[in-house]
C-alpha cells in the first residue's frame, strides 16, 4: 500500500482505513497551511493516482484487515476533484470488497465541488460516498483574500448548499483567529452567517496555530498579522455562536488546537454553549494550555 507522507485526514477519521486516492492538495494556496509550504518546496505536489493503483491498495488492505472495515477515508486534499465516474466506480468497488463498510469520506474544496453538478453529487451519494469535509475557514471575503484561499464566501456557501441538496452529509470546518486582530469581528459574524446559510450536518471550529515556514507565519513575525490571545479567541467564538442560526447541525470545538472544548446541537443547546464560553471568558473554567495544543 502506498502512502505519501505526511498524509492529511480529518480528526474524526482517526480510526478509519486510510487509502491514498490523491496526493497533496489540489489548491495548496492557503498561506496558513502546511500544504502551501510542501507545494512551494516541492515536497508534496498534487496528483490523482490511477484508479488501478487505488484499487490494488484496497485489495491489499482487504487481505490485511479482513472484510470488517467500517470506515474508509480517501486521502488527501481532496479526492472530490476526481472525475465523477472514477470516484463512483471507486466507491462501488470499495463496498464490493468490504461488505460491512458503513462510510466512505473525502475532503472537498469549494472550487472543486462547484465543478460538479448536483446530479453528479447525487450519483456519488448513491455509490456510497458517506461524508464530505469542506474547509470553509472564514465567511469574510477580506480574510479569505488575505490568506489566499482562492475562493469567495459566496462560492463556498454555494458549494456547501450543493452538497446538502445532494443529501451527502457535510462537515464544515472554520478557523478561529484567522482574521487576526484586524478582522476578528467581521470574521466571526460573517463566518456565522455563511455557516447558517449552508446549515451543514456538522460544524467544527479549530483555532489557528501558525505552521513555521508558511507565509502567514512570516507575516506574523513581521508584524503584518497579529495573533489573538486565548481570551480573544473565546470572545470571537462567542460572537460566532451568537451569529449561528442552524437547524439540527452538530457543533464541536473539541479539536486539539482549541483552548476550550465544547459541543452540542445548536438548535437545542445554543444557550448552554454560550454559557460555557462565558465561563471561560470569566476564568471560571480552565483552558487547554498551549503546550497541549496541536494540529
Amino acid at each position: 500500500m502506498k502512502y505519501v507522507q505526511p498524509v492529511y485526514r480529518p480528526p474524526s477519521e482517526a480510526y478509519s482505513l486510510l487509502i491514498q486516492a490523491t496526493i497533496g492538495c489540489s489548491r495548496a494556496s492557503c498561506t496558513f497551511c502546511a500544504s502551501w509550504l510542501f507545494n512551494k518546496k516541492k515536497i508534496k505536489e498534487f496528483a490523482i493516482r490511477p484508479i488501478e493503483e487505488i484499487e490494488a491498495d484496497l485489495t491489499e488492505a482487504r487481505k490485511i484487515h479482513g472484510e470488517n472495515v467500517k470506515k474508509i477515508f480517501f486521502l488527501d486534499s481532496n479526492a472530490i476533484i476526481m472525475k465523477t465516474e472514477d470516484l463512483r466506480d471507486l466507491c462501488e468497488f470499495t463496498y464490493s470488497i468490504f461488505p460491512h463498510l458503513e462510510r466512505i469520506g473525502v475532503y472537498g474544496c469549494a472550487k472543486d465541488i462547484l465543478e460538479k453538478s448536483i446530479d453528479e453529487l447525487k450519483l456519488l451519494k448513491k455509490a456510497g460516498l458517506g461524508i464530505i469535509y469542506m474547509g470553509l475557514e472564514s465567511g469574510d471575503d477580506e480574510t479569505l483574500k488575505f490568506v489566499h484561499k482562492g475562493v469567495t464566501s459566496a462560492e463556498q456557501i454555494k458549494a456547501g448548499q450543493m452538497i446538502m441538496q445532494s443529501e451527502i452529509p457535510l462537515s464544515v470546518t472554520i478557523i478561529l483567529g484567522l482574521g487576526g486582530k484586524k478582522r476578528w469581528c467581521e470574521h466571526a459574524k460573517l463566518t456565522g452567517s455563511a455557516c447558517s446559510q449552508i446549515n451543514p450536518t456538522y460544524l467544527g471550529a479549530l483555532t489557528l496555530m501558525l505552521v513555521p515556514g508558511t507565509l502567514l507565519h512570516q507575516q506574523a513575525q513581521g508584524g503584518e498579522f497579529e495573533l489573538l490571545t486565548p481570551h480573544d479567541i473565546l470572545g470571537e467564538m462567542k460572537l460566532l455562536v451568537e451569529n449561528l442560526d442552524l437547524n439540527g447541525c452538530i457543533f464541536r470545538s473539541n479539536h486539539a488546537s482549541n483552548y476550550l472544548a465544547i459541543g452540542g446541537v445548536l438548535s437545542q443547546e445554543k444557550k448552554k454553549v454560550l454559557q460555557t464560553i462565558q465561563l471561560g471568558l470569566d476564568q471560571k473554567i480552565g483552558l487547554r494550555p498551549d503546550f497541549l495544543r496541536g494540529l
